[in-house]
């Protein structure tokens, strides 16, 4: 063990999300190895190119074969371990929403989980990863997800298989993870299956030895918290290794779990929880840990809203990844951090100023901090605190376009001013991200963050034209 630092660290990509271009990817590999990481934990979703019958899976935004080949040449030249990570339970509503494969669901209404007893359900898992596998070389890992798996137990077919004796939902899930985790064991010997723990946590050590998953897989412990329990997890992996698993795997948040519309990235947060996992990881036996997962969620689910970029996050990243390469984190530690990042002032506790970077994608970072932090309010600021607006330029008076010639005098030019200040600034922001991210994305993003305001904005000033119109 590195200074009581786990020794695996993969940067988890939530491709489901804002993917960012191949090119861009190729940009940030090199910063990714010179602030720690060793590997990357690969979630695709509807990025990937399936082909044949998965193709309804594939994405208009999905990458190609040849780009995907490219990435995992990439990372290999740089030394980075790619662990690709395929949903095969729950969370899978990027398969279960198209009407090819609806009727795999295990609740007809709701796409989030399959429906463990059909065999269609388990040839379908296996083409996904049998396509993922072909484009991968060498791998030692492969997580096949697992986690949050809703209304288990409530389709027609599991409330019959739950009547039988002795059958429960922990049983039915148990089972599902052993079918693929065997499959994984069966087509690729020399590939160890890892899935996330949340499932497994409640169930009683009796259960989970019986099953025979212990044997098969490599539960990855996560939580995201910056308090963190660190007493608990310590028990959580004496339990898992009671019930017969070898190694645990960790996985932390270096961005996307504080709010499910997070623009900008709290430092603090993040820091907090990876120094808690390393109090974890050195209150276990050093031969228990396999490594951690820095995750960065880009949608909680499939069908969110967008949460931080992954640019926006990058000091969040690099922080995180110092300290747990490190095993702490100290003022000589944030020095080596601004460094990498070409910043002067990295801000732990507050959010980021908005000093330009060098790393690449920092010019959307400050872009993005001064919409999030000074669009609505500087739109509402005019619009709802200018009393020359709330009194001479209502809602009323804008829709019979009345107006007081003095409050042109008064309004006109500060609304007109700031209209072409924001303009100018999301045109930049514009540009910048469209050399990181598909127009999906920069679409997506703006009509969340920058459109609701803008056009308020926009609109009092096409209002204001109106009205003068009509008083000449």
């Amino acid at each position: 063990m590195e200074a009581g630092g786990p020794r695996r660290r993969l940067v988890h990509l939530d491709l489901k999300g804002a993917p960012p271009r191949a090119s861009y990817l190729a940009e940030v590999l090199p910063l990714l190895r010179a602030l720690g990481a060793t590997g990357l934990l690969l979630e695709y979703e509807d990025t990937f190119p399936y082909a044949g019958p998965l193709g309804p899976l594939r994405a208009p935004h999905a990458y190609s074969p040849g780009e995907v080949r490219a990435v995992l040449s990439q990372a290999r030249a740089q030394g980075l371990e790619v662990v690709p990570l395929v949903q095969t339970f729950g969370h899978m509503e990027f398969v279960l929403k198209h009407k090819e494969f609806a009727h795999l669901r295990e609740v007809k209404a709701f796409p989030n989980a399959l429906n463990p007893h059909k065999e269609e359900s388990r040839a379908l898992v296996r083409a996904m990863i049998d396509q993922v596998m072909a484009l991968h070389e060498d791998l030692k890992w492969f997580h096949i997800g697992c986690d949050e798996v809703y209304y288990l137990g409530e389709g027609e077919e599991s409330k019959q298989w739950l009547q039988q004796q002795d059958n429960t939902p922990e049983k039915l899930c148990l089972s599902h993870i052993k079918a693929v985790a065997s499959c994984v064991a069966l087509s690729y010997p020399t590939v160890t299956p890892i899935v996330w723990d949340d499932m497994l946590r409640g169930m009683s050590e009796e259960t989970l030895a019986e099953s025979g998953v212990p044997q098969l897989v490599q539960p990855m412990i996560w939580d995201y918290a910056a308090d963190l329990d660190v007493e608990g997890k310590v028990h959580l992996i004496e339990k898992y290794r009671r019930c017969g698993f070898s190694k645990v795997w960790f996985a932390s948040a270096f961005k996307g779990a504080t709010g499910v519309n997070q623009s900008l990235t709290l430092i603090g947060h993040h820091l907090k929880n990876h120094l808690q996992w390393l109090e974890v990881a050195s209150n276990s036996p050093a031969d228990v840990l396999e490594g951690i997962a820095l995750t960065g969620w880009q949608r909680y689910d499939h069908f969110s809203v967008l949460c931080e970029l992954l640019p926006v996050a990058i000091p969040s990243l690099a922080v995180c990844l110092q300290a747990l390469k490190n095993g702490g984190y100290s003022e000589k530690i944030k020095e080596n951090v601004e460094k990498l990042l070409g910043m002067s002032n990295l801000e732990t506790d507050t959010f980021m100023s908005t000093s330009l970077g060098t790393f690449p994608g920092s010019n959307i970072l400050t872009l993005v901090t001064q919409v999030s932090f000074y669009l609505k309010s500087s739109v509402d600021e005019l619009l709802e605190r200018n009393r020359y607006v709330t009194g001479w330029f209502s809602p009323y008076h804008r829709k019979r376009r009345i107006i007081h010639p003095i409050i042109m005098h008064h309004f006109q030019p500060d609304a007109v001013s700031l209209l072409s200040k924001w303009n100018a600034v999301v045109q930049d922001l514009q540009a910048a991200m469209e050399q990181v991210f598909h127009k999906c994305t920069v679409e997506e993003w703006m009509e969340e963050n920058v459109h609701p305001s803008l056009q308020k904005l926009q609109q009092v000033v096409d209002d204001l034209d109106k009205a003068i119109k009509a008083q000449n």
